[in-house]
């Protein structure tokens, strides 16, 4: 079994600053990509960001500048430090993973996703 936790949503007001954190565990063997993905009331869920296995990394062009993906390989964990903040941010923010288990099955995990909510 593997699963993905993820932690550091909230209520911030416009221009703040929040970071989540998603931590992988279980039966893994590789972290191939992670990334973090948002769905707002009424749209489809979206890319935000993501983390290939070495240090590619993709944006939505609506939070480049502002929003950093960063992993820390020894935790098996990825961060999302968002900054300057906007209202049109407000979602539930979703992790997301490629893992190797130890038995060499790939699989594609989905956390179970984090309120933001950017108002004043």
């Amino acid at each position: 079994q593997v699963q993905l936790v993820e932690s550091g949503g909230g209520l911030v007001q416009p221009g703040g600053s929040l970071r989540l954190s998603c931590a992988a565990s279980g039966s893994i063997f590789r972290i191939n990509r992670m990334g973090w993905y948002r769905q707002a009331p009424g749209k489809q869920r979206e890319l935000v960001a993501g983390l290939g296995s070495g240090v590619n990394t993709n944006y939505v062009d609506s939070v480049k500048g502002r929003f950093t993906i960063s992993r820390d390989t020894a935790k098996n964990t990825v961060y999302l430090q968002m900054n300057s903040l906007k209202p049109e941010d407000t979602a539930v923010y979703f992790c997301n993973a490629d893992i190797t288990t130890t038995a060499r099955v790939t699989l594609a995990i989905w956390g179970q996703g984090t309120q933001v909510t950017v108002s004043s």
